[in-house]
């Protein structure tokens, strides 16, 4: 009987060990893939945010401006013509629109853009918002702007994204930061 029971607690010890082990394979993994996933996506945000320009049109360079959704106009694929690029939360996706202009004058119709996922997984809340403004005042210690923004006074984009791969452990969620300043619009030369 004693032998049994011994037997009984190394199994359970042993299985209780392996389940360990494979979930901590499971959550490392998942924060790996989750890495390459946010560093590829703030190196492609960062460099068409960076070069954001007036529109095809003639319109601002900022679009739209808030705590889940930027919209700005920058020539991504080098044809001459600036794109309407715009990040948005979706669920728990945080995705790229991407509308080329067209016709005679250009417009940016809705119908022809092109959606695609960033990263996934994100958490944030409204007390952790993915987008934070920051005016030409901004010295690194700076609040940034209050909601609804004022959008000509915009000069930086602080991306702030939390990704949990596994809601069911909540400690498991890391936070990815950058900040990019709009060469265009720099006014503190």
């Amino acid at each position: 009987m004693v032998a049994i029971a011994i037997m009984v607690i190394l199994i359970q010890a042993t299985a209780t060990f392996y389940n360990d082990i494979i979930n901590t394979n499971t959550a490392m993994t998942g924060n790996l893939s989750s890495q390459m996933e946010v560093r590829k996506a703030f190196a492609a945000m960062s460099a068409d945010i960076r070069s954001a320009l007036p529109s095809s049109n003639g319109a601002y360079t900022i679009d739209t401006a808030t705590s889940t959704y930027f919209a700005y106009y920058s020539d991504a694929d080098n044809d001459g013509l600036k794109e309407k690029i715009r990040y948005f939360l979706s669920g728990k996706i945080l995705k790229i629109g991407i509308i080329k202009p067209t016709g005679n004058p250009l417009t940016y119709n809705i119908a022809n853009e092109k959606i695609s996922s960033l990263i996934n997984n994100v958490v944030n809340t409204p007390a952790k918002p993915i987008f934070s403004y920051y005016d030409s005042s901004y010295n690194g210690t700076s609040s940034p702007m209050t909601l609804p923004v004022s959008i000509p006074a915009v000069r930086l984009i602080k991306i702030n994204v939390l990704v949990n791969h596994d809601q069911k452990y909540p400690a498991a969620t890391i936070e990815f930061s950058t900040q990019v300043s709009i060469r265009n619009l720099k006014d503190n030369l």
